[in-house]
């Protein structure tokens, strides 16, 4: 049985304006993690992250798996939303994740593309995904300040980096930087095939207002979920399982500085197995 995992990270984002300082630290950590469990890792940081490279690393992570095997992709950074365009979404947008080319390239990697990627699984593979973004709201919201906390949301609105061409438009007929009250659902939701072995670990719940936050903890940046994911792991008993873990991790999120709640997504079946085995 295989273990082989892709951790990503992306703190620049170029012609955004809104560059994250913990996402480069959260993909390491994982790795680390992960290498101490004996995956193989690969990860793809900031100016290594573009879509087309995102694109290739999940094609060909995907494509190694063979039945037995476990896979895992973490993902640190900006999550958006963008008009959907096949018309496949209740609320007219497609969820996405923001690589380091968001805007100079001008394209998400999108909900609808990743599913693709992800269809070309083999059976009997497990999936992990490790989400450390969020996909909803119009970061008007802020955490409460403490002295060593950054307060910064993982999202990035659609007037960033889409051209005023591409956005939807608003009751007054002009493009809109945001909508109101999208659905927000995690664009690795929908990659997720119901079955024993697959699931979604997110630092935030789905739907509106709902904030992964870049942070700083003890003089270091990093997400604020994958900083308590992490220090939970180390201390979890080995036999503890997935459900054990996530619980865990709620003993730390939701805090006053972090107002963000995790959530596991999967069958009672994956939630119940070994962790990171």
């Amino acid at each position: 049985m295989a273990k082989k995992a892709l951790c990503i990270g992306i703190n620049n984002y170029p012609g955004t304006h809104m560059d994250l300082q913990g996402c480069v630290n959260d993909a390491q950590d994982w790795s680390a993690a992960l290498l101490a469990r004996g995956y193989k890792t690969t990860t793809l940081l900031d100016d290594k992250a573009t879509k087309a490279a995102m694109v290739d690393a999940m094609s060909k992570l995907i494509a190694s798996g063979s039945k037995g095997d476990s896979l895992i992709i973490t993902f640190s950074g900006h999550g958006t939303y963008q008009p959907d365009e096949d018309g496949d979404e209740v609320d007219g947008l497609d969820e996405a994740l923001c690589p380091y080319d968001l805007q100079t390239k001008g394209a998400a990697l999108t909900d609808d593309e990743i599913k693709a990627i992800f269809a070309a699984r083999k059976g009997g593979v497990r999936l992990l995904l490790i989400a450390d973004s969020c996909h909803s709201g119009t970061v008007t919201r802020a955490a409460k300040a403490e002295p060593d906390a950054d307060t910064r949301p993982r999202f990035m609105p659609m007037g960033n980096w889409l051209p005023a061409s591409k956005l939807p438009k608003n009751f007054a007929g002009k493009a809109a930087q945001t909508m109101v009250a999208p659905n927000g659902t995690s664009p690795l939701t929908g990659a997720l095939v119901k079955q024993v072995g697959d699931l979604l670990l997110s630092g935030c719940k789905e739907g509106p207002n709902n904030y992964s936050y870049d942070a700083k903890i003890s003089g270091r940046y990093n997400g604020a979920f994958t900083y308590y994911a992490l220090k939970t792991l180390k201390a979890l008993k080995p036999e503890a399982t997935y459900a054990d873990w996530y619980k865990a991790i709620l003993k730390s999120l939701p805090s006053a500085s972090y107002p963000q709640t995790p959530q596991l997504v999967g069958t009672a079946a994956a939630r119940s197995r070994k962790a990171l085995t």
